[in-house]
C-alpha cells in the first residue's frame, strides 16, 4: 500500500490521477490533497478519499472548506508551507506533483528533498529549477518519475537501454486547434476556439500552450533535465493523430516509439506503479482503424514559441523562469480576452530580450525573477490589473 500526496488533486491531472487511484485500493491511500482555490472539488475529493490533510492555498476558503469537511477525520491546512509540509511528509511514499505553473515549485523540491518519488507533471518545476531539482534528486535519493505523455513514452522506451546509446529524442506534438491555421487566421482566434483541443482533455492553461506551441517548447526544456540530452538532440515532430507520443532513436539508427491511445491515464497509472505494469479498464487502440500516422516539422515562423524555448534552454540561468513566468502571465492575459492569441509569444520574447540574466540561480533569485518578469509583462501588455499565478 502506497502513501499517496496529489498536489494540485483538482486540476485534470488531479482528478484523473484520482480516477486511476480508485481502480486500484488495495494499492494506494490517499494521506493528502492539496489544491489551489477549488473548495467545493476538494471538498467532494476528501470526503471521497478520507486523506488525512487537505491543503488550500488561497487562504480565503478555509471556513467554506472546514464546514464542507466538518465531521470527517481530515485536518484542513492553508498555505504554502502547509503544502510543503505534506509534501515532506515521512509517512508519504509517493507525491504526485500537478499544480500548474510555478507555484508547483516549492512543494515538488520539498518532496525531493525528503527522498521521495515524485510523479512529475509540473512541467514549470524543471523548466524553472532543472539544475536545483535534479541536485536535490542525486543528493536525497529520490526519483523523479515523468506523468507527461511524450516523457513518460522516453522513459518507457529507456527501460533497458543505456543512455549513451541514444542518438536523439523526438518528441511529438499535436500540433494543436491552430496547425492549418494562416498568420492572418491566428491573428482573430478566440479563447474558446483555442480551448478546444482536438486530441486531449487538459487544463486551460496547458490547452493554450499547446496551441501556441509553447508547450512543447517546455516539454524539450524538460526533456534536457530529465535524460541528460543536449538541446541539439531533441527533435520535435508535428503528430496530428497523438497516438506515436514520443520516440528515441539510438546510435545505430533503430527507433523505439511507445504508442497509445491519447490518454492522460495511462502515463499517471504508469507513473504511479513504476516499475509495474496493472491491468487497467481504459479503451485500447484499434489497429484496424488506424489509417495513417502523420508527421511533419513544426513551423516556428507562425508558432514562434517553440523557438523561443530552444533559445531560454541554450542560454540557460534565469532564462527559462523569464519564459515561463512572461508566457504564464501573456497566457492569463489571452484567456481573460485582454491580447490577442498572436502577442503572447510577442510578450515572452520581448520579457526575455529585456530583463536582467542571473547564471546560476538559486531558489530565493528564481522568485524574485519570477515576480519581476510578472510585473514586467502585465506593464509592457499594458495592464495595471494582476494576473494570478
Amino acid at each position: 500500500m502506497r502513501e499517496l500526496v496529489v498536489l494540485g488533486s483538482t486540476g485534470s491531472i488531479g482528478t484523473q490521477t484520482l480516477e486511476v487511484v480508485s481502480h486500484f485500493p488495495e494499492k494506494f491511500r490517499v494521506r493528502a490533497l492539496v489544491a489551489r482555490r477549488q473548495v467545493a472539488r476538494l471538498a467532494e475529493q476528501a470526503r471521497r478519499f478520507l486523506p488525512d490533510s487537505v491543503v488550500l492555498l488561497d487562504p480565503s476558503g478555509r471556513q467554506a472548506l472546514e464546514e464542507a469537511l466538518r465531521g470527517t477525520p481530515t485536518g484542513v491546512y492553508v498555505g504554502m508551507e502547509a503544502a510543503e509540509a505534506v509534501a515532506s511528509d515521512p509517512e508519504a511514499d509517493l507525491v504526485v506533483s500537478a499544480l500548474v505553473g510555478f507555484a508547483g515549485l516549492r512543494p515538488t523540491l520539498a518532496a525531493l528533498r525528503a527522498g521521495k518519488r515524485v510523479a512529475l507533471a509540473n512541467k514549470e518545476s524543471l523548466v524553472v529549477a532543472g539544475h536545483l531539482m535534479r541536485a536535490l534528486e542525486q543528493s536525497s535519493g529520490a526519483q523523479i518519475v515523468p506523468v507527461d505523455s511524450e516523457h513518460s513514452a522516453i522513459f518507457q522506451c529507456l527501460q533497458g537501454e543505456p543512455r549513451e546509446r541514444i542518438e536523439k529524442l523526438i518528441l511529438t506534438a499535436s500540433g494543436g486547434p491552430f496547425r492549418t491555421h494562416s498568420r492572418a487566421e491566428l491573428e482573430r482566434v478566440t479563447p474558446d476556439q483555442a480551448l478546444r483541443h482536438p486530441n486531449w482533455s487538459m487544463g486551460a492553461k496547458i490547452t493554450i500552450d499547446s496551441a501556441t506551441l509553447m508547450n512543447k517548447g517546455l516539454e524539450v526544456i524538460e526533456a534536457h533535465w530529465l535524460f541528460g540530452i543536449e538541446p541539439e538532440r531533441i527533435e520535435v515532430l508535428v503528430h496530428p493523430q497523438s497516438i506515436v507520443h514520443s520516440m528515441i532513436q539510438f546510435v545505430d539508427g533503430s527507433i523505439k516509439a511507445q504508442l497509445s491511445l491519447p490518454d492522460m491515464r495511462l502515463p499517471i497509472q504508469y507513473a504511479l506503479t513504476y516499475p509495474d505494469r496493472l491491468q487497467a479498464p481504459y479503451p485500447r487502440l484499434d489497429w484496424s482503424r488506424v489509417r495513417q500516422l502523420d508527421f511533419e516539422p513544426p513551423d516556428v515562423e507562425r508558432f514562434p514559441a517553440l523557438r523561443l524555448a530552444y533559445r531560454a534552454l541554450d542560454r540557460g540561468g534565469s532564462a527559462p523562469a523569464v519564459l515561463n513566468a512572461a508566457n504564464e502571465v501573456a497566457v492569463s492575459l489571452f484567456l481573460e480576452g485582454r491580447i490577442p492569441f498572436t502577442r503572447i509569444p510577442v510578450l515572452v520574447e520581448a520579457a526575455m530580450e529585456s530583463l536582467p540574466w542571473e547564471p546560476e540561480p538559486d531558489l530565493e533569485t528564481l522568485e524574485a525573477i519570477d515576480r519581476e518578469t510578472r510585473r514586467w509583462t502585465l506593464q509592457r501588455a499594458g495592464s495595471s490589473n494582476p494576473v494570478q499565478k
